[in-house]
């Protein structure tokens, strides 16, 4: 004990005789070291009431510890309070019995005192936070009164503190938000809280402020009361409407990047045809085969367009039988363009006769909204995935029990946090930016369900990926027949070089293979980034002709690797991609860029360019 640095000491017989060491003298002051080998209550006769019943018990037989004790001493020639951590241990003699104490202790005051001018600290900074806010704070009764407010009740009702807290709390409610308020207390009743429920109250003026509000019951069941906190919603809900009228522009404007790309690919595919078409009129065969190829592409963009048109229309909601065969394949290519051309898309094939009960433009809307939103949760590109299948509900579930169909869309993207996804339905909810988002889509979807005796749901795959899911009345509905598609090929000679095509569009890259053939080159295609970096080890190719925007691996990416491996081989983007800015900031200055749509002679000009035979 002698040589520890702990502070410590004995209080050794029925005198309680104090011996100590060099770390509890500090703790004595003026009274060490008078106080060694004397009775400890002749040092200490201030902590007898206090100390002397717990030393009793431990020259007893039993051993006490206490993390905080409070005493008042007077070592300093006044009375203090000071705070100990110890532990008192009996020592015994030869016989059994109890011959000392052994104490170990750490005086505590230093940390008590700093952890009440934090207390103290915190205490003024909430008071200044309560008295400056523009939020109402308040504290209720169950009754209905108020007890506690901060001056922001005042300031913008334009009643004094003491008239808000005189009357009944209902008494500067708006009258059509009584009932509403009722159940919220019922439910502050159950100790549960409550969070953005909108109740307006009334200025001295009777002008209502709308307010969203949260209340939790106070924890002391006892206590009667309930606090709460509301904002000044009234600017928000005045920006409702504007959004809501430019929701519709804004849905168009998420399209217009990608419908700009996908028609830029079917008038590629259309205006190349044509052009090799006049190059070489006299071949009949081949002449058909372009023909129907442009054909092909020309159908595409009468599909689309037809799809627009049918977004387009402002109609109610019109319940009916729907069959999710013909809605998913007419569907295919506005999904297709509004996921984007960094997003795969894969959409589960639907049995036929299964139908919904739905309207089915709004139904239509609903799924682009979710594709649009997958989309924007994966900015360097991913899988969009749609699934549907049959699922018996019981009568203990929401919606009501029976058969429904269930459309599943997953996204690989950003994921979406518990809090966010517990808002995502909500109108004008929007994680988006200013002028990115609107907030509607989600509530449009979960609106849209509901309404046709579904539901809608969020699940979340931590760390990544979203699935929403929307269920549908099951019917039984006439399958309707899948619209069918046919093939092209290529042709012609020039000059012996090999040139790698990759592009993503099936129909660009038989008119980009039929155009290069034309001029003599040997050409090697491929459909997306991985395999075209492998075509490019084993074709070794004098050229590389890549697309830009493309699920997966876009085109900078392709040619970055590319690069890395070949440094010296020349590469041209062929790109209808409407954001070209972006293009050329990712490719740099040297990149060579054919936007699309373009012609055999404009593709013969670049390339030279590109072979340097210019």
């Amino acid at each position: 004990m002698m040589n520890s640095g702990q502070p410590m000491f004995i209080a050794w017989g029925p005198q309680r005789i104090l011996l100590y060491n060099d770390g509890y003298s500090a703790m004595l002051g003026p009274r060490h070291p008078a106080a060694y080998a004397r009775p400890f209550f002749e040092t200490w006769p201030e902590v007898r009431d206090s100390v002397g019943s717990l030393m009793d018990r431990v020259f007893e037989g039993e051993p006490i510890h206490m993390d905080d004790l409070t005493l008042t001493l007077h070592r300093n020639g006044y009375p203090e309070e000071t705070h100990f951590s110890f532990s008192y241990t009996p020592v015994p003699d030869e016989g059994g019995g109890v011959a000392g104490l052994f104490c170990a202790c750490t005086e505590t005051t230093g940390q008590v005192t700093i952890q009440r001018r934090q207390v103290a600290e915190a205490k003024r900074e909430r008071d200044r936070l309560f008295e400056m806010s523009r939020d109402l704070f308040g504290v209720a009764t169950f009754d209905g009164y108020l007890t506690s407010i901060n001056p922001a009740w005042s300031r913008q009702l334009g009643r004094s503190e003491t008239e808000i807290m005189a009357r009944p709390f209902s008494d500067i409610i708006h009258p059509d938000d009584l009932a509403a308020t009722g159940d919220v207390v019922a439910t502050l009743r159950e100790g549960k809280a409550v969070h953005q429920f909108h109740v307006r109250l009334l200025k001295a003026d009777g002008t209502p402020i709308a307010y969203a509000w949260s209340a939790v019951p106070e924890a002391d069941v006892a206590s009667w009361s309930f606090y709460t906190v509301g904002r000044d919603i009234t600017e928000d809900l005045r920006r409702e409407e504007i959004v809501r009228q430019g929701h519709k522009m804004e849905a168009v404007g998420q399209l217009t990047g990608g419908l700009a790309h996908d028609f830029n690919n079917l008038l590629q595919a259309a205006h190349g045809s044509l052009d090799l078409i006049l190059r070489r009129p006299d071949d009949p065969e081949r002449v058909a085969r372009l023909a129907r190829n442009g054909l092909q592409a020309t159908e595409r963009g009468a599909k689309l367009t037809a799809q627009l048109l049918a977004f387009s229309r402002a109609q109610k909601l019109e319940l009916r039988p729907t069959d999710m065969t013909g809605l998913i394949a007419g569907m295919n290519e506005i999904l297709l363009s509004s996921a984007g051309p960094l997003v795969r898309v894969a959409v589960d094939e639907v049995r036929p006769g299964l139908g919904v009960m739905a309207d089915p433009t709004q139904l239509e809307m609903a799924l682009l909204n979710l594709a649009i939103n997958a989309r924007d949760a994966m900015p360097e590109g991913g899988d969009l995935t749609i699934e549907i299948a049959e699922r018996m509900v019981d009568a203990e579930s929401r919606p009501s029990a029976g058969a429904y169909v269930e459309i599943s869309v997953s996204d690989t993207g950003t994921g979406m946090p518990a809090d966010v996804a517990a808002r995502a339905f909500e109108p004008f909810f929007t994680t988006k930016g200013v002028g990115k988002g609107t907030g509607l889509g989600l509530s449009q979807v979960y609106a849209m369900a509901s309404q046709a005796g579904g539901t809608a749901r969020i699940e979340r795959h931590l760390p990544r990926g979203t699935t929403i899911v929307i269920s549908l009345p099951l019917v039984r509905t006439a399958p309707e027949a899948a619209p069918d598609h046919a093939a092209t090929g290529p042709s012609v000679t020039y000059e012996a070089r090999k040139v790698l095509v990759i592009d993503d569009d099936p129909d660009v890259r038989r008119f980009l293979s039929a155009s290069l053939e034309s001029l003599g080159f040997d050409v090697v295609v491929a459909e997306d980034g991985e395999r075209g970096l492998a075509a490019l080890e084993s074709a070794e190719p004098d050229l590389l002709l890549v697309d830009y925007a493309m699920p997966g691996m876009n085109g900078a990416q392709v040619a970055a690797l590319a690069r890395a491996r070949r440094p010296r081989l020349p590469i041209v983007f062929a790109s209808g991609y409407s954001e070209t800015a972006a293009i050329e900031e990712a490719v740099g200055p040297t990149a060579v860029l054919l936007r699309k749509p373009f012609g055999v002679s404009d593709l013969e000009a670049v390339l030279g360019d590109a072979l340097g035979t210019r």
